[in-house]
């Protein structure tokens, strides 16, 4: 009996690969990580190679360790993280390693293409805000900065497509993922005739669309012998992981908001069509060629905790280290000393630019309202405050474009923390959920898969296959607090715009 799925997430830092059972439940997990290139200011490059042998070498693993009789296996499907850009020449031979969403070289053209006439339509057309992040963007910098790379090119790709073609010898991309580019119409379900236009670019260049619960079959025997799979596995292409981890911690019926805060973040819902914002400031991906997933990415989730704990709390992380105890833990029951609020400091948590809700690359952090009496542990409460502050920044924009959401589903590294999930029902005024499921972008990929095998009927059965294990209940006592220094940071934020494009320009001159 063919009853086993295998969910694949190709992130940023690493790619996982979770076994599951119809049901849902884990039978197997492997996890491997790999290295971003940042050799020049800027840059976030990765080794497409790398990551492809590391997608070898976690199914190999998954399958190994959860010792499970592949004849049971039924597929594989697939996530993956979304803005990629590879380039290949006629001989389908590497021109450039994977840029990633956060490489930031194109923000010169980002800005220029926002600002023109045609940014805006584009972006409705598209549903990917003008943004360095999207492989729009990367082209355009490629054709002014790199014009012999892209006289070479004969295939423009992300990193799913390039596995899938190292496997099958195919260029296809799902729905999901082309919706991430800025090159792809998802009112029409097909390439942006006038972007292409805009690009010098053609048809051919780009891989062949197809729905995400499309079958790819004809796995080439060397790598089938490696991993242990039958050659004839099917693997389904999948969707992108941000629209998977919504599936992945059922927040797909329209009501329920997906907030995953890892290294980065997002806050996002699901509509049965697409969604546009007038002002250009969310996305709209789809998930399945009826559901689609609105909502606004952030930059900066994880990544500023680690800041804070590497640079303000160096001594309590090599404690913490000789103690065998998580540094962050540390820092959490630090912060929960100090009041709601922070007596009144605020931090901007822009450490790497920012997507939603500003959409500015230039964006810095920030502390602002530092007095004699503020302490370290005031600017790590601070800092975990204004992280949250941002999230809700951005679905106040979500509000404008549909209903309020009636709950919260709360998923990634950061859902460890109680603080942290404290701090999100406090400032949404709103009850926080943590859904049980593991690894939401690769549950969401297998959900995925086992509607495509037939496996289950539908991707909505995925409600059946997740549990609550944490309910924070908003403490109404924090609400006045919030409720005043969220405009005061929304104000000051918007204050501080004005100035991000000149520190930004001092910082690329005068830092080495």
């Amino acid at each position: 009996m063919k009853d086993y799925v295998i969910g694949v997430d190709i992130g940023t830092t690493s790619t996982k690969a979770v076994l599951y059972d119809k049901n849902g439940n884990v039978k197997g997990y492997a996890n491997k990580e790999y290295p971003l290139y940042q050799e020049i200011p800027d840059m976030a490059e990765q080794d497409p190679d790398e990551i492809f042998e590391t997608v070898i070498d976690v199914l190999t693993a998954v399958v190994r360790k959860s010792g499970a009789d592949v004849a049971r296996i039924a597929g594989v499907s697939f996530s993956s993280a979304m803005h990629s850009l590879i380039l290949l020449d006629e001989e389908n031979q590497l021109l450039t390693r994977c840029i990633t969403w956060a490489d930031n070289r194109a923000y010169h053209q980002a800005e220029e293409l926002k600002n023109s006439a045609a940014g805006l339509a584009i972006y409705h057309r598209t549903g990917t805000p003008i943004h360095p992040m999207s492989p729009l963007s990367k082209i355009l910098w490629l054709k002014e900065e790199h014009p012999d790379l892209i006289q070479q090119t004969a295939h423009f790709i992300g990193i799913k497509e390039y596995v899938f073609y190292k496997l099958f010898g195919q260029f296809k991309v799902d729905f999901s993922i082309a919706s991430a580019t800025g090159l792809f119409n998802i009112h029409e379900l097909r390439w942006d005739d006038e972007v292409l236009a805009l690009l010098d670019i053609s048809n051919e260049q780009l891989s062949e669309l197809v729905e995400t619960d499309h079958q790819v079959m004809g796995l080439k025997q060397s790598y089938a012998e490696v991993m242990g799979l039958p050659i004839d596995t099917p693997f389904i292409v999948g969707a992108s992981d941000g629209c998977l981890s919504n599936l992945g911690v059922n927040a797909i019926d329209g009501k329920t908001l997906a907030l995953t805060i890892g290294t980065s973040g997002a806050v996002r819902m699901v509509t049965d069509k697409p969604v546009t914002d007038a002002q250009g400031r969310t996305f709209c991906y789809a998930l399945t060629k009826d559901k689609w997933v609105i909502g606004g990415p952030v930059n900066n989730g994880g990544i500023v905790f680690r800041w804070v704990r590497d640079q303000l709390f160096a001594p309590e992380k090599i404690t913490a280290e000789q103690m065998q105890v998580d540094s962050y833990e540390i820092l959490t029951q630090i912060a929960e000393k100090i009041p709601a609020g922070s007596d009144g400091l605020l931090f901007h948590p822009f450490l790497g630019g920012e997507r939603a809700p500003l959409w500015d690359a230039n964006a810095k952090g920030s502390f602002i309202g530092l007095t004699t009496r503020h302490t370290r542990a005031h600017m790590v409460r601070a800092s975990l405050e204004g992280i949250v502050f941002n999230l809700y920044s951005v679905m106040l924009i979500l509000e404008e474009l549909v209903e309020r959401p009636e709950r919260i589903h709360a998923t990634g590294g950061f859902a460890r923390s109680a603080l942290w999930r404290q701090l999100l029902a406090d400032i949404f005024e709103q009850e926080v959920s943590i859904p049980e499921s593991y690894e939401s972008s690769c549950l969401g990929a297998a959900v995925i898969g086992m509607e495509s095998l037939g496996l289950i009927e539908s991707i909505e059965e995925v409600s059946s296959m997740i549990g609550v294990t944490n309910q924070h209940i908003p403490n109404e006592a924090h609400f006045p607090v919030y409720r005043e220094l969220l405009p005061i940071f929304i104000r000051t934020t918007r204050l501080l715009q004005s100035e991000f494009q000149a520190i930004a320009d001092f910082q690329r001159k005068y830092t080495h």
